[in-house]
């Protein structure tokens, strides 16, 4: 459930009296507990203005998650430090599991979204290729002599298949007719 800015700190100001809100409809007594005592704690060390909704996550620097996920792993409590930040856990934990899995490079924000399917043509130059030095010249002719060799393999290969295929079906056929035989014969006897 998503609660407003009001909301929140009308909570947090009924605990620092020491009450409690009414149960919402839709939850249970401890959960809006442990969400009013971690509001009344971001409060604390981020003033009120962390309950507002941005509608806009903060976009967080490499070096910025760094300094969290050291913290973690020096052996702070994960809870304490991403109330401190002002994040959910969550997003603390995958960036811990991201450091630890793939190092500094983790916590780099990648492009989200399908990659293109084709290069950007504009990128290739197509009207001023550079020579090829003696040795890539020779790499080039030996790499397409291959290439056509693997062609040729791959085609023995789909006929030899192919032949395969249509002698289990003449032998399926024969078979069958072989059968059809067999039991026209056992229904005229």
């Amino acid at each position: 459930m998503r609660y407003s800015f009001e909301f929140k700190k009308w909570c947090v100001e009924l605990y620092r009296e020491g009450k409690w809100p009414e149960t919402p409809v839709g939850t249970n007594k401890e959960n809006i507990q442990r969400m009013v005592r971690r509001w009344v704690r971001m409060v604390d060390f981020n003033g009120p203005e962390v309950l507002k909704h941005t509608g806009v996550a903060k976009a967080w620097t490499p070096d910025e998650k760094l300094e969290l996920v050291s913290q973690v792993i020096e052996g702070r409590a994960n809870q304490a430090v991403a109330i401190e930040a002002g994040i959910s856990e969550g997003m603390l934990y995958q960036w811990v599991r991201k450091y630890k899995l793939l190092g500094y490079n983790g916590l780099i924000n990648r492009k989200k979204g399908r990659p293109p399917k084709e290069l950007d043509m504009k990128k290739i130059n197509h009207n001023n290729p550079r020579k090829l030095e003696e040795s890539e010249y020779e790499e080039l002719i030996r790499l397409r002599a291959e290439n056509e060799y693997i062609k040729a393999e791959i085609q023995v290969i789909k006929k030899e298949i192919a032949l395969r295929e249509e002698k289990e079906a003449a032998r399926l056929k024969a078979k069958k007719q072989r059968s059809s035989k067999n039991s026209e014969k056992k229904d005229t006897n």
